[in-house]
């Protein structure tokens, strides 16, 4: 047997750990809208009431399945484009114009959904879990900006894009990094696992004895990875970090459907408006670099990692980790099946 038949989740389609997904930039759902949303073969409507607020249910009306992103929102609900029955915030049906009665008719099911970094995340999991959408641990304390990069799709699983940034030996080979990385590994939770360098830059000439001043011991590379589908990366020297989240979703064709989140502290005043867009942008370059030489790999890649070495030892504990991770998903949720009478199709 091979190491790749001892995996069972890692880099598999059918698994799907639990955690927060991202669903769309919430630029482009204006209070008062709906859009249509997909992850994996659910279908949502997501919509914004009146209080700005962002609500996501069930796509379809359970009355003859027309798709309420077509419909109107109404104060904070939403009606249904075909024959107007309106649902609230809860996927309760509170108005039918054709009759007074609408306790006979399916609740639809809400979802847990949050915004932050400018983007509207989808909880997959128990709706009674308290996760929170992820925050980089060094940044916890602080008030932050962000900004995004354009979406992307990769064509292989989130899990093979999460294991390129703790794969040092690719950086000697593919991005010519001069360090030899050494990547330690520690949980953080049940959830998230976070690496650290502990190498220290080299000192073989002039321009890295210069640079090396600026670390007061390993160089800066950490990664922090949420239920093996969301990480950040922070680089940088000891007086300025950069940030750089990349937050994945799967589909079910195996693909990854990207978008790049680029964070930093929150300053005050006048420093604050000039510094900040300039420290994003220089984190957008560095995320660029990580990019960079690793499209095409992704492009054609057939993962299937059958013989581990040493160097792997990182994505070892990477993979040992996500083995670990449970998958409710929406198995609480009660599929909606279309209020019909029970014998003859009449009344």
């Amino acid at each position: 047997m091979s190491f790749a038949d001892k995996i069972q989740k890692f880099g598999r389609s059918e698994f799907v750990p639990d955690g927060w997904y991202w669903l769309l930039q919430s630029k482009d759902l204006k209070s008062g809208t709906a859009k249509p949303a997909t992850f994996l073969d659910k279908n949502f409507v997501i919509y914004r009431g009146e209080d700005d607020v962002v609500r996501i249910l069930d796509a379809y009306c359970p009355h003859m399945g027309a798709h309420l992103c077509d419909g109107a929102v109404e104060g904070n609900s939403i009606r249904c484009p075909f024959h107007f029955w309106k649902y609230n915030a809860q996927g309760v049906c509170t108005d039918i114009p054709a009759q007074a009665d609408t306790k006979a008719v399916a609740k639809l099911n809400s979802y847990k959904c949050s915004e932050k970094y400018g983007l509207i995340w989808l909880w997959y999991g128990s709706p009674l879990d308290n996760e929170a959408v992820p925050v980089i641990p060094e940044l916890q304390k602080f008030e932050l900006d962000s900004t995004l990069g354009k979406p992307f799709t990769k064509q292989c699983h989130p899990n093979v894009m999460m294991i390129n940034a703790i794969d040092a030996h690719h950086f000697r080979s593919v991005h010519k990094l001069i360090v030899d990385l050494e990547m330690e590994p520690r949980i953080l939770s049940p959830r998230c696992i976070q690496f650290s360098n502990t190498t220290a830059l080299p000192k073989k000439n002039f321009l890295l004895r210069w640079a090396a001043r600026f670390y007061q011991k390993a160089l800066t590379y950490e990664l922090t990875y949420w239920w093996g589908h969301t990480g950040s990366v922070m680089v940088g020297p000891d007086f300025l970090h950069f940030y750089i989240i990349f937050a994945l979703r799967p589909t079910t064709e195996g693909k990854a459907e990207g978008q790049t989140i680029l964070v930093t502290k929150k300053r005050a005043g006048l420093f604050g408006l000039v510094i900040n867009p300039i420290l994003l942008f220089l984190s957008k370059c560095v995320g660029n670099y990580f990019a960079k030489g690793d499209t095409i790999i992704f492009s054609r890649i057939k993962f299937n990692f059958q013989t581990p070495i040493k160097a792997d030892k990182p994505i070892l504990k990477f993979i040992d980790h996500y083995e670990q991770l449970s998958s409710t998903g929406f198995s609480t949720h009660k599929d909606v099946k279309p209020w019909s009478p029970k014998e003859e199709m009449t009344l």
